[in-house]
């Protein structure tokens, strides 16, 4: 009988795996007409209580997604074209619509979640979490680090 060892955590596991989770995201979010960047900006409004200040989105998104606050900025203008979402003075809010998108997404991707999920040992859900949050905390790091040199 052969045996493969499981593969090392390193990078290109990680990317493989951030990517195969993505693919199954998007194909989910596609059939809602949202993109990625939408998701991630409309879920940091949804799962608020209130309106949430314009500024604490755009800085959660870039944090996030490691991209532009313009970006951010047209992401944010995009859902409110879609009336997802709506500017309530310097805040925005989600819409009826939004939370309902956001709460179908969510139980689809939830469904999915749980299938890729299925059978893994909560042990190996912990461990694999405490190394996650650590890579990021490093990668985090060493970006700071990168872009206070290039400045």
């Amino acid at each position: 009988m052969t045996t493969t060892a499981a593969p090392v955590a390193d990078s290109r596991t990680l990317a493989l795996a951030h990517y195969a989770a993505r693919a199954v995201l998007e194909s989910v979010l596609a059939r809602h007409d949202l993109d990625f960047e939408e998701s991630v900006t409309l879920r940091a409004v949804a799962v608020s209580d209130g309106p949430v200040d314009r500024d604490t989105v755009v800085g959660y998104v870039t944090g996030s997604l490691k991209t532009d606050p313009a970006d951010a900025e047209r992401t944010l203008d995009g859902l409110a074209g879609k009336s997802l979402v709506e500017p309530e003075g310097s805040a925005v809010r989600v819409t009826d619509a939004g939370r309902a998108l956001y709460t179908t997404v969510s139980a689809e991707t939830g469904e999915i979640s749980a299938r890729i999920y299925a059978g893994i040992p909560t042990e190996d859900l912990a461990a694999a979490g405490r190394v996650l949050s650590l890579v990021t905390e490093r990668a985090n790091a060493e970006l700071t680090r990168v872009w206070h040199r290039m400045k």
